[in-house]
């Protein structure tokens, strides 16, 4: 169990909550989260935080938000401190436990895999820890036929054995198969929520497995939240988030939450694998997705056979080797797909294909991929070789290399090419972070490094980019 709510939750339950009230009663308009998040971001413009609207000084910042919410609205948002409390002991007296994006324990993954789309609030029950333990996330149709729920019950006991987490959205059909085959094998498991956290804390069949640890319920919405479509789908990218790998046991066509999370993480997050059910009949979805490519599941019938497919996963964000920008320049040409597991496959597919990620990265189509010697553009003569100058900067030594310069110089010198290379659209130094895989501060200071000398330039709101004068050195 969680300690007490931190002072930043109760302000953000308070402004964006129905607590007990639930949306239909009469109470102060709630925020949005897109209203939310604006309101954040002015504080920390401000150098404040939501804990700091709930001091007894809060008058002046209160007055200071009004060009983000109205003042009076903020006020009445503010003062539902006695709801808040009853809801509070409402969910205590369930072992609900509730955490926000600032707090220290909120799940990691969550954070840099969705970054901004990251929930606000996130309501649970059971362990929290195990929602940094990955896994397999299998999803599927709440009407699957028997075979497809006998298939996915397979796969959570062969998760299980695995000693894998089974992740799923908990809700009745392929979810719970899945689930309760994880469960019963002993193994672990996560459920998240679209609706209705406190029925599914309370079912007996849960009970046990949260007392051992083995489960833990989730959900971006209140406790007692109804079934709601668009709930539904939008909770799907936090099944994918918390996964190493996806497994999609049925599904249809253009239609339905599962369609709909697994298009969204092939076309745009492309966070895990996606496996599609490659047993019994043909279905005209799994035909569509593995177009998007998703992958034949391969049908492990042990243990090693099923860990190997988590041997090579998708990221959390990509590399600079998936975006075919080695910081070694003698580093090795791909591995052919031949080669490869077929998550490692999808891994490598999906470095020369076009592709959103937490750090939003995509790869431009006029920047020849790794090893294609087919490329659009073709290679231009070495970067300042021409009359001892290096294309219209400094002069430079044509015999020096980096061999001779300081480990940090040389350093620079690659990160140096390579931004030039990865900026011709712009990035945010915290994008630039998560695909070179450093310190936000370490990215911002190369960015800076590289304005000072005229390479690139910073278009707020937008980020860094190269400057157009130098496009083509």
């Amino acid at each position: 169990m969680r300690p007490a709510l931190s002072p930043n939750t109760r302000a953000i339950l308070l402004l964006t909550e129905p607590l007990l009230a639930g949306r239909k009663a009469v109470s102060p308009e709630l925020m949005s989260p897109s209203e939310y998040e604006r309101l954040a971001r002015h504080l920390r413009d401000l150098q404040h935080q939501p804990a700091d609207l709930l001091a007894a000084d809060a008058a002046e910042l209160v007055r200071a938000c009004r060009a983000v919410i109205e003042e009076s609205r903020l006020q009445s948002l503010l003062g539902r401190g006695f709801l808040l409390s009853q809801a509070v002991e409402r969910w205590q007296t369930r072992a609900i436990w509730v955490a926000s994006s600032t707090d220290a324990d909120y799940p990691r993954r969550l954070k840099t895999r969705l970054q901004g789309d990251a929930p606000a609030l996130l309501y649970g029950c059971g362990e929290m820890s195990l929602l940094e333990t990955g896994g397999l996330a299998v999803v599927g149709s709440r009407n699957a036929d028997d075979m497809a729920i006998a298939d996915a019950r397979r796969v959570g006991r062969l998760a299980a054995n695995a000693g894998k987490t089974l992740v799923s959205g908990g809700a009745r059909g392929v979810d719970q198969a899945a689930m309760l085959g994880a469960l019963q094998e002993g193994g672990r498991a996560i459920g998240v929520l679209a609706d209705n956290l406190e029925k599914s804390a309370m079912n007996r069949e849960h009970r046990n497995a949260l007392i051992n640890d083995q489960l833990v319920l989730i959900s971006p919405y209140d406790p007692g939240a109804s079934f709601d479509v668009g709930n539904a789908m939008r909770r799907n990218k936090l099944i994918y988030a918390l996964a190493d790998a996806s497994l999609v046991v049925s599904c249809g066509v253009n239609k339905g939450g599962t369609w709909a999370g697994a298009t969204e993480q092939l076309d745009k997050l492309r966070m895990v694998p996606v496996y599609v059910r490659s047993a019994g009949e043909s279905s005209a979805g799994f035909d569509a997705l593995r177009r998007r490519g998703a992958i034949a599941w391969p049908n492990p019938q042990d243990v090693d056979a099923f860990k190997a497919l988590f041997d090579v996963a998708m990221p959390d964000t990509p590399s600079a080797m998936e975006a075919g920008l080695s910081l070694f320049p003698d580093a090795p040409p791909p591995i052919s797909d031949t080669d490869l597991t077929p998550a490692a496959a999808y891994a490598s597919r999906s470095a020369e294909t076009p592709m959103r990620s937490v750090a939003g990265f995509r790869e431009e189509p006029h920047l020849p991929k790794p090893g294609d010697s087919q490329g659009t553009v073709a290679p231009r003569p070495e970067r300042g070789r021409e009359n001892g100058q290096e294309n219209g900067d400094r002069p430079v030594q044509a015999d020096i290399s980096r061999a001779t310069m300081s480990p940090a110089d040389a350093l620079f010198a690659t990160v140096r090419d390579m931004l030039r290379r990865l900026l011709t659209t712009p990035m945010k130094a915290v994008e630039v972070a998560a695909v070179l895989e450093v310190s936000t501060a370490q990215a911002r200071s190369w960015l800076q490094r590289l304005v000072d000398e005229g390479v690139l330039e910073e278009k707020k709101p937008a980020g860094y980019v190269i400057r157009q004068s130098r496009l083509f050195e």
